[in-house]
């Protein structure tokens, strides 16, 4: 139980850690959405804190839209707007006449998903961008960068990186959307999307990503670093994919060899 005790080993504030245990109790189910919270009473003696700390705390949720409530009433938990998304699904090319996969995994959330391109051009990419493409640190690369949203909520801020060879003269060097999306486009030009290695951690928001994400507080994002290989394990796309921590969970399904 969070303690106001300056030799704890949190050093968060206690308002801020009792947001966590809440927090980690909606997302988790313990506080089911229509609910209502604990009353300030409750949260009072459960957390030994003053009713100041404990409506600091309640602000904190009710920026993350987590919880809605009126000073005086009782709070009551949101539905949840965490998306679960499956990676492996959107590596491969789309079907003829079928949306791209970032877009089908929308609807399949019932959600309606656009993408606002941020910028295309030739960038010196990141040390381990370069690395991972194979080329000397310095190179350049092709860039696009673009915000995913849901229902207008921006989800995601991905950076995808092409080798010049490859883009070259194609429609990904151009300032708009590839239809079918860019696993369609490698695939037409003789790089299908064959395997694909994902590393995930989860960090402290940069500036941009800060903004772009419209971040309610200091939450992580999940940070996805993927490169998606051709035949003969060729680097033909590498993308740094920053996704709200509040709004995105991670599913992967694998058996057993």
């Amino acid at each position: 139980m969070p303690k106001a005790d300056g030799n704890a080993p949190d050093r968060r504030s206690l308002h801020e850690r009792i947001a966590a245990d809440l927090r980690d109790e909606i997302m988790s189910g313990d506080l089911p959405p229509g609910g209502n919270l604990p009353s300030t009473q409750q949260l009072r003696e459960r957390f030994d804190a003053s009713n100041a700390t404990v409506q600091k705390a309640l602000q904190v949720l009710k920026a993350e839209g987590l919880v809605v409530g009126r000073p005086g009433s009782a709070v009551t938990v949101r539905e949840h707007r965490q998306h679960t998304f499956r990676p492996a699904d959107l590596t491969a090319p789309a079907a003829p006449g079928e949306p791209s996969p970032w877009l089908a995994e929308a609807q399949r959330h019932g959600l309606r998903g656009r993408c606002r391109l941020l910028e295309v051009g030739e960038v010196r990419p990141p040390a381990d961008v370069a690395a991972a493409m194979n080329i000397a640190r310095g190179t350049t690369a092709l860039m696009r960068s673009q915000i995913v949203l849901f229902d207008e909520e921006p989800v995601e801020l991905v950076e995808s990186f092409y080798p010049l060879d490859i883009a070259r003269g194609t429609a990904i060097m151009e300032r708009r959307r590839i239809q079918g999306g860019t696993p369609t486009l490698l695939a037409e030009l003789g790089y299908p999307p064959r395997h694909c290695v994902d590393r995930v951690t989860a960090r402290v928001a940069t500036q941009e990503q800060y903004a772009a994400l419209e971040m309610p507080s200091d939450l992580p994002v999940l940070r996805i670093f993927r490169v998606v290989y051709s035949d003969g394990r060729r680097p033909v796309e590498v993308s740094v994919t920053a996704k709200a921590g509040h709004l995105c969970e991670l599913e992967y399904d694998s058996s057993p060899k």
